[in-house]
């Protein structure tokens, strides 16, 4: 007897360890904490989450900010995308 089984969904984006990428969060921008786009590097990943780190202070939804400035967000996450060109790159939030 053949069982069949529901093949997994293919995330749209694929990340490796090592890519630069771009995350939606809450973080200091100037001395300012703000919420937008800021620039981080993928750091680890498993079969559903992707943790990206980055170099200035990153804070959690409820306003603790994180110590390892470590994020993690599912792999099919809108709060996670490759880095998107633009015409002012004083625009961009910039960790690396």
């Amino acid at each position: 007897m053949s069982i069949s089984y529901m093949k997994p969904p293919e995330p749209e984006l694929t990340f490796d360890v090592g890519d630069v990428v771009e995350v939606y969060c809450d973080h200091e921008k100037g001395g300012e904490r703000i919420r937008g786009w800021l620039r981080g590097i993928v750091v680890q990943i498993d079969a559903k989450m992707v943790a990206v780190q980055f170099r200035s202070n990153v804070f959690l939804t409820d306003g603790w900010m994180v110590p390892d400035h470590i994020l993690w967000y599912p792999i099919n996450s809108h709060h996670i995308r490759h880095p998107q060109r633009k015409s002012n790159k004083s625009d961009l939030p910039r960790a690396y």
